[in-house]
């Protein structure tokens, strides 16, 4: 069963926390004054301030911000402040009854991918995978469309990605739909053999990355397929694959060559060069919701991931 949280309004509080790495504070300064630009209160988690390695906090504070939010009535929705490393870490400790029982916008990408997995999958909460803001948001330029993409959260009306931004390009032609879900290919990889694996069956698959060399996509690409996620796919999305590009190995297949290889051959209709990802402007995309892929207007649409707040 899919579950929706309530829009946000204006007043209302949200919570910031960082299951990942430790944010810029600078940056994430810049990004707390946009969220109340928008209209809403702020309450910060105690692990934005903490750092115990690469990570903000030990598992358990970063675990325990989590748990915090989504018990405390007054937070309408948890934004992540940033990625890095460590979200796999604390999938296995999380409350997953907590986290249904108490349904909000949970909204972040790149490492958080793993948590938009394991909650969506074990809850059936609609969950974003939508620009950070301490990485995006709290830049010194931030591309207008990435703001207006937060206002997703305000209207309950279909998420529309269309070839007027990029150029996008078909890889496969055809008509799909299903629940979306995906997000970083890696973190997407490193839920493999875990009870947290993505789930693609009768599903739009997206991947995004950054800063992977060809030869790594491409193993990651390959890893996906053995595993059946493309087959089992309804549909496939391709974000941003930004500053992917051979460093270490000078002699190397393109991106385009493993799409071809991996994408184009497992048949399913596919469409590439929407900025959903390490992009400017990032564009968030409802995990969980209903998705439609139409190739031959080169669209990408997404049913709300959020909800009036007189539905039942």
């Amino acid at each position: 069963m899919v579950i929706r949280a309530r829009k946000l309004k204006r007043g209302d509080t949200v919570g910031v926390v960082a299951p990942a790495s430790p944010p810029k504070q600078e940056s994430l300064g810049k990004a707390l004054s946009f969220l109340e630009g928008l209209g809403l209160k702020v309450k910060l988690g105690s692990s934005l301030h903490k750092t115990y390695g690469y990570l903000a906090g030990t598992d358990e504070e970063r675990v325990e911000d989590i748990h915090t939010m989504f018990h405390d009535d007054e937070i309408k929705a948890v934004f992540c402040a940033c990625g890095g490393f460590g979200t796999g870490r604390i999938a296995s400790k999380l409350d997953y009854e907590l986290i249904a029982g108490n349904p909000k916008i949970f909204w972040g990408y790149s490492d958080i991918t793993f948590l938009h997995t394991a909650i969506h999958q074990n809850t059936g909460l609609v969950t974003f995978h939508g620009p950070m803001l301490s990485s995006d948001v709290g830049l010194k330029e931030v591309h207008e469309k990435t703001k207006e993409t937060f206002r997703q959260l305000f209207e309950s009306k279909p998420v529309e990605f269309s070839p007027t931004l990029s150029p996008v390009e078909v890889i496969v032609e055809g008509k799909a739909g299903g629940p979306v879900t995906g997000g970083n290919l890696t973190l997407l990889v490193s839920t493999l053999g875990t009870e947290y694996e993505v789930d693609t069956r009768g599903k739009i698959l997206f991947i995004e990355d950054l800063d992977e060399e060809p030869y790594k996509v491409d193993r990651m690409l390959n890893q996906l397929k053995m595993a059946g996620k493309f087959r089992d796919a309804e549909g496939i999305i391709i974000g941003d694959f930004k500053n992917c590009e051979p460093d270490k190995r000078k002699e190397s297949l393109t991106l385009d060559q493993l799409f071809d290889e991996y994408i184009r051959k497992a048949g399913k209709p596919a469409l590439k060069g929407f900025y959903i990802g390490h992009s400017s402007p990032s564009l968030a995309v409802p995990v969980g919701s209903y998705g439609k892929i139409d190739t031959s207007s080169k669209s990408f649409i997404v049913e709300s991931g959020i909800k009036e707040k007189d539905e039942a």
